[in-house]
């Protein structure tokens, strides 16, 4: 218990007795005081007074350089024990192996996090918990497979076969700042209590990290390759450390049991892969999307269709929904296997999930027309009418009834125009937008959102001040256009031009940046004052996300947004994919900034996304890097017939 003197003459004389104990924080404070108290809170130190504590003296003054110095010092010393504890626990054994595991699992190094195993349970000092086993796993089950990818090492597209590691999660169990950075620090630094035997580690294992030195092929762009030895052993001792752990009792989590189902697909073992899922339920932990990449990948690539897409299944039910990746896996399996059903519906969950394909997807989809197995599939007879009246039904686009017609497909590299129409085969693309029901409910989902992280008076002032001046043809994003000024006055009366619209549009800026110097030059202010009284400027409060206000007037008015963010950060991801995508490709504009003052690029003329029309035709938009859709690259897949404009389309990741 820390003691503070402090002289309280004022309230004795206001009682005869002073209370038995008083809180410090309810009492006026010398200015002095104060830094100290906040500092003795934040060390959690109890502070009160007992009686003894107080003195009647008409010398406060002369006392207070002195109870200042018995404070401080009182502090000092309490932030020295403070800290020789953090000290002494970050010294701890238990501490010291922790940062080097997680220093191994940086390194990808899994030879060395298997010694430090062997020595720890040989010392029998430091009881293994869930983060070691989970790096060790996570390690040995990397080096089964071939690769061990260090933690952190770059980012890109996913893909199945290059499976989303647990590393991240295991490292960020707790604090990251525990780790060791690999650039500042070797595996020699890390001293134990018996620093003889850290080094002493089993023959095999020193023959395995010489051999793996010795390999000339031993390191890659995107991590470490393994010997098929090291492979091996690593299999053999993950399966152990796994045996190990469930020895004694130790707690799994989804990242040790992926990492062991990552062990049996190296062995091609899917049923296994696909048991340590099903263990997540059993333990009430829920599969991630990552949980199912051994089962689905290893049946896929075993040729066993059936099981992969019960693994499909065994995902849906679960609410884990697959990704092109995943869908990628069953197209291949489904078309090496001919299998038109499976096919079929693939495609329409690529149409309902992915909407545009990759090149790789493209290629195989391309294999699967091409096939004779393909011409000899689908309806000879179907009513016109009926399935038209389905289309409307589906919102347009697709009609999920099956292959239709007969024949050789003809595969037709292809754009499409500005008026909506592919330029092969003359099909007009059907706009797919959101309904007014629709848009009500993902306006009203917007704002639930806004109101739950905003201030909600902050929000609700925004939403009466929309009903009193809208609506907008469209909304400016002025933070993402630039800094101020005549940019996002180019950008403004642009887009008022571009839609021949009689007033301004909406321009969302937060109340920061019109204060300040910039405001207050003349041009500036002369713009301001302009937005202001068209009643076109709404500037967002202090502590406000923008992207909520303008996010939720674009939608409010059903116009257009001017903005460059792909909006795919977590705000975003919190809508989901129910209604977002769809609103977000027929409502953004884009733009750049030329010589002559900015471009914009409009929403395209139809939806990009996988289309199937009445006549069985497909459209099938491909992925690209850019955002213009004028040159976007798609696949024409129509049922041949006399007449038929195009060319064979044979893809490659040059030409698209």
């Amino acid at each position: 218990m820390a003691t503070f003197l402090f002289n309280f003459n004022t309230l004795l004389l206001q009682q005869q007795q002073p209370p038995p104990h008083l809180n410090l924080t309810s009492l006026p404070l010398y200015p002095f005081h104060h830094s100290y108290l906040s500092l003795s809170l934040s060390l959690n130190v109890k502070t009160t007074f007992q009686p003894h504590h107080y003195a009647l003296t008409p010398h406060a003054s002369s006392i207070k350089t002195t109870i200042s110095e018995r404070v401080k010092k009182n502090i000092e010393h309490l932030v020295e024990k403070k800290n020789k504890s953090n000290k002494m626990r970050k010294d701890s054994p238990e501490m010291r192996l922790r940062v080097a595991f997680d220093m191994c699992s940086k390194k990808g190094d899994a030879i060395g996090a298997l010694s430090l195993y062997d020595l720890t349970k040989k010392e029998g000092v430091v009881k293994l918990g869930q983060h070691h086993y989970t790096v060790l796993l996570y390690l040995c089950s990397s080096a089964a497979f071939g690769v061990v990818k260090p933690a952190k090492s770059g980012s890109g597209a996913r893909t199945l076969n290059a499976l989303v590691s647990p590393c991240s999660e295991v490292l960020n169990h707790e604090e990251q700042s525990r780790t060791v950075d690999r650039n500042n620090t070797s595996f020699s630094n890390v001293t134990f209590d018996n620093a003889e035997e850290l080094n002493s580690l089993s023959n095999s294992n020193e023959e395995l990290e010489k051999r793996e030195e010795d390999n000339p092929f031993d390191q890659e762009e995107n991590g470490t390759l393994k010997s098929e030895d090291v492979k091996k052993y690593a299999l053999q001792r993950g399966f152990e450390v796994y045996e190990n752990m469930c020895l004694d009792k130790v707690q799994m989590n989804e990242a040790a049991l992926t990492s062991v189902a990552r062990m049996a697909m190296s062995m091609g073992d899917g049923d296994m892969a696909f048991e340590m899922v099903k263990q997540m339920k059993n333990l009430g932990i829920s599969p991630r999307l990552r949980s199912y990449g051994p089962a689905l990948w290893t049946f896929c690539n075993n040729g066993e269709i059936d099981k992969a897409f019960e693994v499909e299944k065994h995902m849906l039910e679960n609410g884990v929904y697959p990704e092109e990746p995943e869908l990628e896996a069953l197209l291949r399996v489904s078309v090496g296997a001919s299998k038109g059903d499976k096919v079929y519906y693939v495609l329409h969950k690529l149409r309902s999930c992915v909407r545009k394909v990759s090149l790789s997807t493209a290629s195989l989809i391309i294999d699967w027309f091409k096939c004779k197995h393909a011409t000899r599939i689908g309806k000879r007879k179907w009513d016109k009418r009926l399935m038209k009246e389905v289309m409307e039904n589906n919102g347009g686009g697709w009609h999920g009834q099956g292959w239709l017609g007969r024949g050789k497909w003809g595969i037709s590299d292809t754009t499409i125009g500005n008026n909506g129409i592919c330029k092969c085969c003359g099909v007009h693309l059907t706009t797919i937008d959101l309904d007014l029901i629709e848009t009500e409910n993902f306006a009203k989902s917007v704002a639930s959102f806004a109101i739950m992280r905003e201030k909600k008076s902050n929000f609700e002032k925004f939403q009466k001040w929309l009903d009193s001046y809208g609506p907008f043809d469209a909304v400016v994003d002025a933070a993402n256009v630039g800094l101020f000024g005549q940019r996002i006055n180019a950008v403004v009366n642009g887009i008022r031009e571009k839609l021949h619209s009689k007033k301004l549009p909406l321009i969302i800026l937060h109340n920061k940046r019109i204060k300040g110097e910039k405001v207050d030059q003349p041009i500036n202010k002369a713009l301001i004052d302009r937005w202001n009284n068209a009643d076109a400027l709404y500037a967002t409060p202090t502590g406000s996300n923008d992207d909520w206000y303008w996010l939720y007037a674009a939608i409010k008015f059903k116009c257009l947004i001017v903005t460059n963010d792909e909006m795919r950060d977590h705000l975003f991801q919190l809508l989901g994919n129910d209604f977002f995508p769809k609103w977000k490709e027929r409502h953004q504009v884009h733009f750049s900034f030329t010589d002559t003052g900015p471009e914009f690029h409009m929403p395209p003329p139809c939806s990009v996304v996988i289309q199937e029309s009445e006549e069985g035709h497909w459209h099938i938009p491909i992925e690209s890097e850019h955002n213009y859709e004028s040159e976007r690259r798609w696949l024409c897949v129509t049922r041949d017939k006399a007449g038929m404009v195009g060319q064979d389309f044979s893809i490659s990741e040059g030409k698209c």
